[in-house]
């Protein structure tokens, strides 16, 4: 009878050493499982820091720093627009330039005030193969042209600078327009003097 019951005590001690082990196999599994999500998901993140921290580093030849407009991605939108077959495009408007649009500028004969800016998001379109009707939805992101206004810095233009950095989807990066001066859109926009030189209104919606 002693001789079973030792065994039996044997016995059982060797499965909870087993279950111990097994318990402690899974534990470690799970550790390595969710050290690995967890540092792929600091690598996804770090290279998308670094992509923004390279095109925020871009200049262009007129002197505009892409950084001045961080943030833009997620600025309100100010109005859109589509050219027939070849660019739609998404008007978007910092802080103070929706502030100054809310208050009626340019409309009430004000300017837009110091440090407003806008930008013009631009996409090539594609037919939709999804939507019921026929429609153009963005492609693949082509450019960002940019406006800042600061008197001081740009006298000669209304008190406008502008920029152009073009998005390259192949490899990801945007560059500096080389042909993008200070007042590259200052030709087109005089059109609009009276309106501060700004196209496009603060849409209803």
């Amino acid at each position: 009878m002693s001789g079973l019951m030792t065994k039996s005590v044997a016995q059982e001690r060797k499965e909870q050493q087993m279950e111990t082990r097994t318990t402690v196999g899974r534990i470690a599994g799970f550790t390595i499982v969710a050290t690995a999500v967890a540092v792929l998901a600091v690598l996804v993140a770090t290279a998308g820091y670094a992509q923004d921290q390279d095109k925020y580093s871009l200049t262009s030849p007129g002197g505009i720093a892409f950084s001045d407009f961080r943030g833009y991605e997620d600025w309100a939108v100010v109005s859109s627009a589509s050219t027939t077959n070849e660019v739609l495009k998404v008007i978007v408007g910092n802080p103070a330039m929706i502030t100054a649009f809310k208050a009626g500028v340019p409309g009430n004969g004000q300017p837009f005030p110091e440090g407003s800016m806008i930008v013009k998001l631009q996409w090539k379109p594609k037919r939709s193969t999804e939507a019921p009707f026929v429609v153009d939805v963005p492609d693949v992101f082509a450019q960002a042209f940019v406006m800042e206004k600061d008197s001081r810095r740009f006298p000669k233009t209304g008190g406008w600078g502008y920029a152009v950095f073009n998005y390259d989807a192949a490899s990801g990066r945007f560059t500096a327009d080389p042909k993008s001066l200070s007042d590259c859109g200052n030709a087109c926009h005089t059109a609009v003097k009276k309106k501060d030189y700004i196209f496009h209104p603060y849409e209803k919606r």
